[in-house]
């Protein structure tokens, strides 16, 4: 078994991702692109202390960039959306 922080990268800190939390009290993640949904669960568990009820996982694609004549690729990611249990609450961005 892996370590849980080789799974879950960081959060992602983006204006949907606010609202989703206040709405549907679900959290997003970037998650390493060999994580599975079970992976994800048990690392999200074991180190924010929540019951999670569902996982989703969506592979991104890197958009192409260009300098100039130059053109490169960003690397491909792996986002996890993650469905607390209800009573559940995560506030890691909060308390800085």
């Amino acid at each position: 078994m892996r370590n849980v922080y080789d799974v879950l990268v960081g959060p992602l800190l983006t204006e949907k991702g606010t609202i989703m939390k206040e709405k549907d009290n679900k959290i997003l993640f970037k998650v390493a692109r060999d994580a599975n949904k079970i992976e994800i669960k048990k690392a999200v568990e074991e180190v924010f202390k929540v019951k999670v009820d569902r996982v989703t996982t969506m592979n991104c694609k890197g958009k192409k960039k260009r300098m100039g004549k130059y053109e490169g690729k960003r690397s491909d990611w792996k986002k996890a959306i993650v469905a607390l249990k209800e009573g559940e609450k995560l506030d890691f961005i909060e308390g800085v």
